[in-house]
């Protein structure tokens, strides 16, 4: 049995908090300038231009990226082998991020739902928990903005709308959402489960290296085909009119029952942030 101490998890969310909203991943740019070649618009490729431009503004100062600093998502693969110490975890997981957003001047954007009252200092995170083979703990911390967060969408499809009907509903959020989401956008799809998994599922497909495909030949099939498709609509970046809408489609599933079909599709702006570290 391995021992981790809550001491070392606070610092590591701390840091991770700050790394996220600051730096933006290498995967992410390098899928930025593959779509901006790709682009054909003059509005859309100034744009590219301007977002190329934030990004190093942010690396240089270690500013946020963008304003909205987001909700703290935390996903913990917490080995079975591994020993937590010291403390709570879920304690020592919002001291990290109380400390992260604090120390850089990160926006503290969470409120109570009810009463719009402001907690302070960006906690409670959202916490998701996997136990998994093992002594070790893997903690990705991701920054969840909420203009592409409230374009996100959950539909409970019939079994007999099929697979006709997911893609539907997949084109269809993307042109609800417009400009909203901050295009080019990455669009998470969660397919099957109950209604709270194809959520997560959702959630968890922006994790994937930026622009890479399913294992499954058909759902790698399915991926190519909705983002051709979404970028058919001429949404373009920022809503301006373009070729590229969306940087990726990244979708994952999960079985189901047989009277159920849940789809969830999860916005992402461009700027998909997400850090991890492996203790």
């Amino acid at each position: 049995m391995r021992e981790i101490h809550v001491k070392e998890i606070t610092k590591a969310i701390e840091d991770l908090c700050i790394k996220a909203c600051c730096y933006l991943g290498d995967d992410v740019k390098e899928l930025l300038k593959k779509r901006r070649l790709e682009e054909t618009s003059e509005f859309g490729k100034n744009i590219f231009d301007q977002i190329f431009d934030n990004i190093q503004i942010a690396e240089s100062e270690e500013i946020p990226l963008c304003q909205d600093t987001g909700m703290a998502v935390v996903f913990l693969e917490i080995g079975q082998d591994v020993h937590i110490i010291g403390g709570n975890l879920e304690t020592a997981i919002n001291e990290g991020v109380r400390q992260g957003y604090e120390k850089v001047y990160l926006r503290k954007s969470v409120l109570d739902p009810i009463t719009r009252v402001n907690t302070g200092d960006n906690t409670p995170a959202i916490i998701h928990t996997e136990i998994v083979p093992g002594n070790k703990l893997k903690i990705t911390v991701a920054p969840k903005g909420f203009g592409s967060e409230n374009m996100s969408r959950l539909q409970m499809l019939k079994p007999s709308d099929g697979i006709e009907g997911i893609k539907d509903f997949i084109l269809q959020t993307v042109i609800l959402a417009g400009a909203n989401p901050c295009p080019p956008v990455i669009v998470g799809v969660g397919i099957g489960g109950t209604m709270e998994k194809a959520a997560l599922l959702a959630k968890k497909a922006l994790l994937r290296k930026a622009g890479t495909h399913n294992q499954d030949p058909e759902i790698a099939r399915l991926e190519k085909e909705m983002l051709q498709r979404i970028n058919e609509t001429g949404i373009g970046p920022q809503g301006l009119g373009g070729k590229v809408t969306a940087l990726a489609v990244h979708i994952d599933t999960y079985p189901t029952h047989i009277a159920g079909l849940p789809v969830a599709v999860n916005m992402q702006c461009h700027v998909a942030r997400h850090c991890e570290i492996v203790l």
